[in-house]
């Protein structure tokens, strides 16, 4: 009896141990402990994605600018804001400067709560360019709707379902608004397995990984953003709300053995 104790105790530390070696190499972050953001790392998505792409692809309602946000106390904080008719907030993404494929993909955030805004800490293929979407993937580590209190949203999107069809997990977490908490996903060739304060939420792993299913074996690129309003986000906006911020703690990419 006790030598069975013994053994249990010793693979639970082991496997305690696989976990936490999984994390040990850490190949990239950004801590946000400079006064101003790094651009040798992020690039300002501006405006409303017009004349390509207006509202975004998805009817929101902000304009993105380099002005609503800043580095204190070792955070990202991006706030958005209405000034009379006018939402403003803002977007960044590493496209062209820190692409990845594989790993654990992780932050560590605060929400910014309020119906009608919508956070993300997400991911886009690299060859978005030449691809379009869906074709080049999406992984959305983060998706937060204000309207949805307690409930975090972890989606793929491929070929084979995207928008409304997306490979989608909905999970119910009581207070996630209040305090920081831990978002990520990893990533391997063989499934992407999504975690919030290191707990499983949501694993994608098709069996037949054709492109249509299955964009995942290239560099992806992450962008965080605050959005107001759209199909998703909205549509209604509670205009009492702002200002309001998401704040980050840091972005960490790490190889997994």
């Amino acid at each position: 009896m006790i030598k069975h104790t013994l053994s249990a105790a010793v693979l639970i530390l082991l496997l305690v141990s696989c976990k936490v070696q999984k994390q040990t190499q850490l190949i990239w972050s950004d801590e946000f402990n400079g006064d101003r953001l790094d651009t040798s790392a992020w690039n300002f998505e501006l405006g409303d994605g017009c004349p390509n792409l207006c509202g975004w692809g998805n009817s929101e309602r902000q304009i993105y600018t380099q002005d609503n946000h800043r580095l204190e106390d070792g955070k990202l904080i991006i706030t958005a804001r209405k000034d009379g008719d006018v939402y403003t907030s803002t977007r960044i993404t590493t496209k062209g400067k820190h692409e990845f494929k594989y790993g654990r993909m992780e932050a560590r955030a605060k929400l910014a709560p309020g119906e009608g805004l919508w956070p993300a800490f997400w991911m886009l293929g690299s060859n978005i360019d030449q691809a379009g979407w869906p074709s080049s993937g999406e992984i959305d580590i983060l998706e937060y709707v204000g309207k949805e209190q307690d409930m975090v949203y972890t989606t793929l999107h491929v070929p084979a379902g995207h928008g409304d069809s997306a490979f989608s997990k909905k999970t119910k977490i009581e207070n996630i608004e209040e305090g920081y908490h831990t978002y990520a996903a990893e990533w391997s060739p063989q499934q992407i397995e999504f975690f919030v304060d290191d707990k499983s939420v949501f694993i994608y792993n098709p069996e037949d990984k054709t492109k249509e299913v299955w964009p995942f074996d290239q560099p992806f690129y992450f962008i965080i953003n605050l959005a107001i309003g759209g199909n998703f986000g909205g549509p209604k906006v509670d205009d009492s709300v702002f200002p309001q911020e998401i704040i980050i703690d840091y972005v960490r990419v790490y190889k997994m053995n």
